[in-house]
């Protein structure tokens, strides 16, 4: 296998093996509605094999950032129509990334009564809202009847980027969101069904991939998750346990055929995720997470030795939206700016530079 060589991914055929990594960006303002300039920065990045959009909120209250897009509204939609058809006219394939963030938020951001967790526990910490920086207030504790809810705005969130032109959907169960909150034992104290044992905690990752899956077409549908992550305030650092939680997970998703399972992990090459990717049994896509740039190297090297199918990239790819032609052809790499990661403008979004350029 080679990183530039196309590869079937579920329904999709992309050209390349490189896969632009969901990012946070915080560019659709205040209603949540991704404009013409999404729509631009993901047109500019069509020659990577596949784009996974940055997390979209499934309902108004499980929105976690201020500028977070939704998948909620008619408006939310059809921005996202226009992001599908600016992608599409460049010779690219988009994939929505579907993330309810649960306790990472706070009313001000949702303007709704509430936030959600499997738990009522509170992040410790500070929450960066329209008004400020405050404490992360105690979320509710979601009842079994509510569950099904939550499932129900991913599977209607999936059915809405499908409509809108999406090439597909990501069940985002990383990061520290609401998803990932139910396969910790410290973030998932429940005493029903969905809490406890590692096997009951995945119970409702798999509920909700398996309803969406069968909803839009399980080749239309992704996974990512992080193990071990140990990110706001997810904390899993029992091996034993991680271990038998995501063989858990894995195991109840493999049956479904998927279009992939993508993994977020410090050590993709390792025991615990080559460990999963045997158990999924589909396409792999690697990520080497937050704590370093994933270099041409490296992506390189984890498909040449069959570590993953494809690989997922960050920063580069935020600043580089020619990287496939760069890598390809051996040419020097824009250096990403983490202080216009998170503006609300072009800086550092649509102005990195093009080879052509």
């Amino acid at each position: 296998m080679d990183l530039f060589s196309p590869l079937t991914v579920g329904a999709l055929h992309l050209p390349n093996r490189v896969v632009m990594a969901p990012l946070t960006r915080m560019r659709s303002g205040a209603e949540g509605v991704p404009g013409d300039i999404v729509a631009e920065h993901y047109a500019q990045r069509a020659g990577l094999g596949m784009i996974i959009t940055e997390g979209v909120y499934p309902s108004a209250e499980s929105r976690a950032y201020p500028g977070q897009p939704g998948i909620v509204t008619e408006a939310q939609a059809e921005g996202w129509r226009a992001v599908a058809d600016a992608v599409h006219a460049e010779g690219g394939r988009i994939v929505m990334q579907l993330m309810n963030g649960g306790r990472v938020s706070h009313t001000d951001i949702t303007g709704t009564p509430r936030i959600v967790a499997p738990s009522a526990i509170a992040i410790q910490g500070e929450v960066h809202t329209p008004a400020g920086k405050t404490a992360f207030p105690v979320p509710h504790a979601l009842t079994t009847d509510e569950l099904a809810e939550v499932r129900d705005e991913f599977v209607a969130a999936a059915t809405r980027a499908i409509d809108a032109g999406m090439d597909g959907v990501e069940v985002h169960s990383a990061n520290g969101y609401l998803l990932h909150q139910f396969l910790s034992p410290v973030s998932n104290q429940r005493t029903d069904a969905y809490g406890g044992s590692p096997e009951a905690r995945a119970k409702f990752v798999i509920e909700v991939t398996t309803a969406v899956a069968d909803a839009v077409g399980a080749g239309r549908v992704g996974i990512r998750l992080s193990p071990a992550h140990n990110i706001q305030d997810v904390v899993e650092t029992d091996d034993a346990d991680v271990r038998a939680t995501y063989e858990a997970l894995v195991r109840g998703i493999a049956p479904l055929g998927l279009a992939y399972l993508s993994v977020l992990h410090a050590e993709p090459e390792g025991e615990l995720v080559q460990a999963l990717r045997a158990d999924f049994a589909g396409t792999f896509i690697a990520n080497s997470g937050f704590g370093r740039l994933t270099t041409k190297d490296e992506a390189v090297e984890f498909v040449a030795e069959g570590l993953a199918d494809a690989v997922a990239v960050g920063r580069l790819a935020i600043a580089n939206p020619d990287l496939v032609e760069r890598w390809e052809g051996g040419h020097p790499e824009n250096e990403p700016d983490p202080a216009t990661f998170y503006g609300a403008g072009a800086e550092g979004y649509t102005d990195y530079p093009r080879l052509s350029a």
